[in-house]
């Protein structure tokens, strides 16, 4: 009896440490039950489909930004995810940076399974970024779609579009943050563009009634 639940422990936690690995890697969660249920087998799955290095997965209606010869002033990636937390995050951007602005990005990234522009798993985030491109006025805006662990898809692109800072919110500490980590963490400790990090509103802030 006792074998057996050692070798039922071993599946399991072998399937959902890889599991957990490719939704680290950016994959969707939906792998990690796919993942417990197979367990060892699952290992050469995973490593066949993770996909490595985070990609642009849809350039919005804007293209994709110009090279920095072609702006004027600082140019801005912003991580939009449709929450508050993120209007906030662009809203202060652009009250700190003003005039200094020359460019905005407002990128979301989506797990590398969503990121098939022939299907509609897109839709949601360009909805997203189009509601953020309308509160930027006075300033070119371009939307971007990536793919990957959201921390390093932003740093990378950042890194790889000549952007001066990287602006996030900082999310609640909920399960999903001590399982996957934090964007705005991953950020700090290994972006190589500076990185503005805007806390969420707390019951203080709140305006009076």
């Amino acid at each position: 009896m006792a074998t057996w639940i050692v070798a039922g422990v071993i599946w399991i936690g072998t399937g959902l440490a890889t599991g957990l690995w490719m939704a680290r890697r950016g994959h969707d969660w939906g792998w990690t039950l796919i993942a417990v249920l197979l367990g060892p087998l699952f290992v050469p799955i995973a490593l066949e489909r993770a996909e490595r290095e985070p990609r642009v997965a849809l350039h919005g209606t804007d293209g994709e930004p110009g090279p920095r010869s072609e702006t004027s002033g600082v140019r801005v990636l912003v991580g939009i995810d449709g929450s508050e937390d993120a209007t906030r995050s662009l809203t202060a951007a652009l009250v700190l940076l003003g005039g200094r602005c020359g460019l905005v990005v407002v990128a979301e990234v989506v797990s590398f399974d969503d990121a098939d522009p022939e299907d509609r798993h897109l839709e949601p985030a360009q909805g997203h970024l189009d509601d953020a491109a309308s509160l930027v006025v006075q300033t070119p805006v371009n939307r971007e779609v990536l793919a990957g662990p959201p921390g390093e898809a932003l740093s990378r692109y950042a890194s790889d579009h000549e952007m001066d800072v990287v602006v996030v919110g900082r999310r609640g500490r909920g399960m999903s943050e001590r399982l996957l980590g934090s964007v705005s963490a991953y950020l700090v400790r290994h972006s190589e563009v500076p990185v503005l990090v805007v806390e969420p509103r707390t019951p203080s802030d709140a305006p009076a009634r």
